[in-house]
């Protein structure tokens, strides 16, 4: 267990373990229009993908050469039938997804794609699936056998999904396994703001790695009196448990604040953008991806801003998940274009 590597010069990540990254979350099914830039009442066609921000950072992950496995509850039907074999062809191991026995469906999305910077989620998540989790599907050696553990917010907002992934994080603890949390906030399943500030966190305090907007700091940071600006977020949970607090503004850019006092920041890449969702998890798959291998977090910023840029920039989002090779191919492209400094602030 003391076997351990240091990455980036900020968090000790184990060697040897046999997958790179366990994920906690929800899977789904996303339906994006395919007549573009109409209103859901106006579209009539659509096209499937594996959906659920942790899934697609998954499947991102395993594109980039990680080996990830996934603790999940889904339904027992076709439909968890599709998942799990979109999983499996990825590569992802899908031992510790389970099927739900009462009925629970998958969570489905539908996208609205009114015009390339305008676009909306109906999400049906009743009687929802993947907050189904249980606290006894989560085994404590397969944490230990993998070199990190992602936590995704959603996963906090009912029971039993909540206890199973507290839990989560108690293992990781016990099994020295640095955790990230992804805030990754819907608004569908929770029943208070206080509940939500509660639980984020709670699992935000043991957290190496925190990510999120600055919306969802707002509301993991509910209680703690805190004033709403990025240093002040950055300090406080760098005081706490975190490596590593990387605070999104969207078409502003993102920064990361490290444990050593620096902080990093990064702007969009220019793209011809298709829609305004899906980037999120290209920007996690790649930094991530950087961390775990330990690049210089610059460099780990650079190619995340960039596969978010191929992500909205096309139709699917974990379908469309990109390899190292493209992403490098992608900057250098907008290099020569745009200038060496293009999305360095």
């Amino acid at each position: 267990m003391n076997d351990t590597v240091k990455t980036s010069g900020l968090i000790q990540f184990p060697k040897g373990r046999k997958y790179d990254m366990v994920l906690l979350g929800r899977v789904a099914i996303d339906f994006n229009p395919v007549d573009y830039f109409q209103t859901l009442a106006e579209s009539t066609t659509f096209k499937k993908y594996v959906g659920g921000s942790p899934a697609n950072t998954a499947v991102g992950l395993s594109r980039l050469g990680r080996k990830c496995g996934f603790f999940a509850a889904v339904s027992d039907d076709r439909f968890g039938d599709y998942v799990t074999g979109y999983f499996e062809k990825e590569g992802i191991d899908t031992s510790h997804i389970v099927r739900c026995q009462n009925g629970e469906s998958l969570g489905l999305t539908f996208t609205e794609i009114l015009s390339r910077d305008e676009s909306s989620i109906l999400m049906y998540r009743n009687g929802i699936a993947d907050l189904a989790l249980d606290p006894k599907d989560i085994d404590e050696s397969y944490i230990a056998d993998s070199a990190s553990l992602l936590i995704s917010g959603t996963a906090l907002a009912q029971s039993p999904s909540r206890e199973a992934a507290l839990k989560a994080i108690a293992l990781a603890k016990k099994t020295v396994t640095p955790v990230i949390f992804d805030i990754d906030y819907r608004a569908y399943n929770w029943r208070s703001l206080d509940e939500i500030g509660l639980y984020y966190a709670a699992a935000a305090r043991d957290a190496a790695i925190i990510m999120g907007s600055r919306e969802e700091f707002n509301l993991t940071e509910r209680f703690l009196g805190l004033d709403g600006t990025d240093s002040t977020s950055a300090r406080y949970w760098l005081s706490q448990n975190a490596a590593i607090v990387v605070i999104k503004h969207g078409k502003e850019g993102s920064t990361a604040y490290t444990c050593n006092g620096e902080s990093y920041s990064i702007k969009p890449f220019p793209v011809n953008a298709l829609k305004s969702f899906g980037g999120g998890d290209g920007y996690a798959s790649s930094f991530l991806n950087g961390v775990l291998q330990g690049w210089d977090i610059m460099d780990c910023l650079e190619m995340g801003s960039a596969e978010a840029a191929m992500l909205v920039a096309s139709h699917g989002c974990s379908a469309d998940m990109p390899s190292e090779e493209a992403v490098r191919a992608f900057i250098k492209k907008e290099k020569e274009r745009y200038g060496e400094m293009i999305a360095r602030a």
